[in-house]
């Protein structure tokens, strides 16, 4: 939910945000875009995203948690999480969890056990 606060904020005079998913087969894993066309994130912030306490906010505005906590829950579950942006086209954010982490996924994606 978070990545799609940010997103939102990222765009201040409005515009588009997109959220779309899909199974990657090959290796069983749920991959979730999360794209807006909002100002965009510089290059040099790009490697800080995910530490704790940093934001580029203001004061009063966010404590820089948002992403680092959302990184340590997708980290936690065994996901990755991989962000692109460019400074004022926008930026993508794709998580990606495993389907499932033990079992096995049937011809067409879904839970043996549950459906």
């Amino acid at each position: 939910m978070n990545i799609v606060v940010n997103a939102s904020e990222a765009m201040p005079k409005g515009g588009e945000l997109k959220i779309a998913t899909r199974t990657v087969r090959e290796n069983g894993f749920v991959e979730v875009g999360i794209t807006d066309t909002g100002i965009g994130i510089p290059e040099e912030n790009l490697p800080k995203l995910f530490e704790p306490f940093f934001t580029t906010k203001p004061e009063g505005k966010g404590v820089g948690l948002g992403l680092s906590v959302a990184y340590g829950i997708i980290d936690n579950h065994k996901g990755s999480i991989q962000v692109k942006s460019k400074v004022g086209e926008g930026s993508t954010f794709i998580v990606r969890l495993p389907a499932k982490e033990m079992g096995k996924l049937d011809e067409k994606g879904q839970d043996e056990v549950s459906g």
